[in-house]
């Protein structure tokens, strides 16, 4: 099976699909997506780190959370969600805000979907992420999208390793 994050950019219209094996049965693998302790320990690129401020999973919830630099620069974002179906799926919107989470409309918004399913004793997650435009995608992806989610994915695998051997 492979584990290595996998990226197909559909331009035409406006979405991106990110595949990822992870080597963990599937509750732990959505737990580590849904709960802001687990999410604060992998969800942000290294040298960053995750914060929370707030998170409600649930339909019509969010997480606030904060990118934090090795400088103390944060980078706030809000994931507002709209559809949940525990160990199956998730979608949401994925917006850049300010510390009191207001979002910021000089950057692109995201909807995603996150799909969940059992692979043998492994974890596939399947996220479509669709952008209001192809311009939206192509900055994303010049913010260093895709080395950071790869990155992130990379950690998640450290703290899944912790999780399965507990």
């Amino acid at each position: 099976m492979d584990f290595k994050t996998n990226y197909v950019k559909d331009a035409a219209n406006k979405k991106m699909t990110v595949t990822r094996n992870f080597d963990a049965p599937i509750d732990q693998v959505w737990t580590a997506w849904t709960d802001s302790k687990i999410l604060d320990q992998w969800w942000a690129p290294e040298p960053y780190k995750a914060k929370t401020k707030s998170m409600n999973f649930k339909e019509g919830g969010y997480w606030h959370y904060a990118m934090v630099g090795p400088d103390g620069m944060e980078i706030w974002a809000r994931i507002d969600y709209k559809k949940i179906v525990p160990q199956k799926y998730f979608t949401a919107r994925d917006s850049f805000c300010n510390a009191e989470g207001v979002k910021n409309n000089d950057f692109p918004n995201m909807d995603w979907v996150n799909n969940f399913s059992k692979v043998g004793d492994a974890t596939t997650v399947v996220v479509e992420i669709t952008f209001d435009s192809e311009a939206d995608m192509e900055k994303i992806m010049e913010m260093g999208f895709k080395e950071g989610f790869e990155m992130a994915h990379g950690n998640l695998d450290k703290v899944l390793k912790k999780m399965v051997a507990a």
